[in-house]
């Protein structure tokens, strides 16, 4: 079986809109979107964050790796769980592909995940303080492999896509 690159890969925090904006771009490049958060609930029947819940963090991540090394042998625009970049083994595999890193604000990220319990990793007394330290801990990781390098604020998916395809344009992914 030939391994094939992604077209590009998405990594960023929670709410940054990495399936939105993924989405939109596999339409534009008329291919796939293959979300990791969706093949781990495929592979345990059960949302992630139910599993996250169950099985804490450490076997989340195992099998979040696992998801993430299929992912990567496929063609299209895949989208990282937003901790999946926490993951050496991850990290490792993304040095072959083109990494976008679409980011925002902590105030963004808190606006656009308050009230969803769907995410046990966000629950916290106060929000903003929780997701400003996420996202210290997170973003050195995500800067680590990224190509290119959006943020979300104030821009529309449409303007974040062109943004991207021109990047990929310059690449030739």
């Amino acid at each position: 079986m030939q391994h094939l690159k992604p077209h590009v890969v998405l990594v960023g925090p929670p709410g940054a809109g990495k399936t939105t904006i993924g989405r939109r771009l596999a339409h534009t490049l008329n291919t796939v979107l293959i979300d990791t958060d969706h093949m781990i609930e495929e592979a345990t029947g059960k949302t992630c964050g139910a599993v996250f819940s169950e099985l804490g963090e450490p076997e989340f991540r195992r099998l979040e790796a696992e998801q993430v090394a299929v992912a990567l042998q496929q063609r299209g625009v895949i989208s990282l769980g937003g901790g999946a970049v926490l993951t050496e083994s991850n990290r490792n595999l993304l040095v072959d592909h083109p990494v976008v890193w679409i980011d925002m604000s902590a105030e963004e990220g808190v606006r656009r995940t308050q009230g969803d319990d769907s995410r046990p990793i966000l629950a916290a007394e106060d929000p903003l303080a929780h997701f400003t330290k996420l996202l210290a801990t997170r973003r050195p990781f995500y800067s680590q492999v990224a190509d290119l390098h959006v943020s979300t604020d104030k821009r529309t998916p449409q303007q974040l896509v062109a943004d991207i395809m021109a990047y990929l344009e310059t690449t030739a992914c």
